[in-house]
């Protein structure tokens, strides 16, 4: 039987510890699973415990940790992908398949033809939102650490980001493989409309330089499975042996 694997957001260590209210109230309320239940936790440093739950009530929920190891590494590729600003479910799956696929940063950028606009309050939520949906593709996927996922960021601050490589998609341009191995990677992707012509262009001045993908024109939330995947492929940790 698969064993149950949490993320905790506060520091973990070996021995008793009480969970948080809200991991409490998921694993006692919505999974209710019992004491002597097998857990696994991690808590964002790369490592991760193995114990089992000691106490469950309705507002405590208490688990002894007895063994902790390395948990899965990170790609040796730093991917820091800037996510045009799309609707709805289109984000949330951008952002949580770029989690799978071993993104370590994510930010939404806000550029002319975004359709969404988001405001103090409702920024927030979105935010708090994103990062949950992270955390549980970390859950799902196995990853140790949770990529960084950034607060809406205009195109214009965005691409004055430092990185050994910088791309931006573009119809006409060089496949992927014909770039040098990078060990840092920014990919921007635009919204649902694209990014303008200007927009490209202030891009390649900030030193991007135009990727390609292949022949078809990908939505914006199948850009970033496919850039990412051969980026992973080429560079990364979906290598044979890697």
């Amino acid at each position: 039987m698969r064993l149950s694997r949490f993320f905790i957001d506060t520091p973990l260590s070996l021995g008793l510890q009480q969970l948080p209210e809200a991991s409490a109230h998921y694993i006692s309320r919505v999974l209710r699973l019992n004491v002597g239940a097998a857990v696994q936790l991690f808590d964002g440093s790369g490592a991760e415990y193995r114990g089992e739950l000691t106490e469950v009530g309705k507002k405590q929920v208490a688990v002894t940790l007895r063994e902790q190891f390395a948990g899965l590494p990170e790609s040796r590729l730093h991917i820091h992908l800037g996510q045009g600003l799309s609707r709805g479910e289109r984000m949330d799956w951008a952002i949580q398949k770029a989690t799978e696929l071993g993104a370590a940063e994510i930010t939404p950028i806000i550029s002319e033809r975004c359709e969404v606009r988001l405001k103090d309050e409702r920024a927030d939520k979105r935010l708090a939102h994103w990062r949950q949906i992270a955390v549980s593709a970390c859950e799902q996927c196995g990853r140790s650490v949770i990529p960084i996922i950034h607060p809406p960021t205009p195109l214009q601050e965005w691409i004055k980001l430092e990185a050994e490589l910088k791309l931006v998609l573009h119809p006409v341009a060089e496949p992927l493989s014909a770039h040098k191995p990078p060990a840092t990677l920014a990919f921007l992707i635009g919204p649902e409309g694209g990014l303008n012509d200007a927009e490209i262009g202030q891009a390649r001045s900030a030193g991007f330089q135009p990727a390609r993908l292949g022949p078809r024109v990908l939505r914006t939330e199948t850009a970033p499975v496919v850039a990412l995947s051969l980026a992973q492929q080429l560079w990364g940790d979906f290598q044979p042996g890697a």
